[in-house]
């Protein structure tokens, strides 16, 4: 036999304390709606890839096939924020044993999603300098939009992208280093 837990009653300003994490529910609703303009962004780009395909040379394919990983990237950033966001700082979701509930979520804490979001844009970046890289076949021709200094600065922050998300790693691991059991 299992007991619920008790809830015990708050004194009135940690009550208001902690009732503000309420305050996020609008900034996550905004987030699935701007998830909710990805998909039509994404529908949109495909439908244009479709249309055009057959007069797409194998280069121009190439860079509207990227252009959709990188809107299917951002969503899925948008989802793990969203989902994990309100998770871990607004109020459970209740999915356990639920079929569908994402792997990642059952050990989701601030450090992980951190963790998991600088990875998440180490793979948007990675999209977005590949694309550069492709479109930089072209440099130097007429109407390129692909700069040598642009390729450089890409490059540059999608480094310092890298480092970050290993210090991120780094610090996370140093900081939930398990200790040894007491009483030994």
């Amino acid at each position: 036999m299992t007991e619920a837990k008790k809830v015990t009653a708050l004194r009135p300003l940690p009550a208001v304390i902690f009732s503000s994490r309420w305050l996020q529910l609008p900034l996550y609703l905004g987030l699935i709606v701007a998830q909710a303009v990805y998909v039509f962004l994404f529908l949109k780009e495909l439908w244009h890839l479709v249309e055009h395909a057959s007069g797409f040379d194998e280069q121009s394919i190439m860079l509207a096939v990227l252009g959709l990983i990188d809107v299917v990237m951002i969503s899925n950033l948008l989802v793990m924020v969203i989902v994990g966001g309100y998770e871990t700082f607004v109020s459970r979701l209740g999915l356990d044993g639920h079929p569908d509930q994402p792997e990642w979520l059952s050990h989701v804490n601030a450090s992980v999603l951190k963790v998991k979001l600088a990875m998440a844009i180490i793979g948007i970046s990675s999209i977005h300098l590949l694309r550069t890289f492709i479109e930089a076949t072209r440099l130097g021709s007429p109407g390129a939009v692909v700069t040598s200094e642009a390729i450089m600065w890409q490059a540059i922050i999608h480094t310092v992208f890298i480092f970050s998300a290993i210090g991120i790693a780094l610090v996370d691991k140093l900081t939930t280093v398990e200790h040894p059991a007491k009483g030994h």
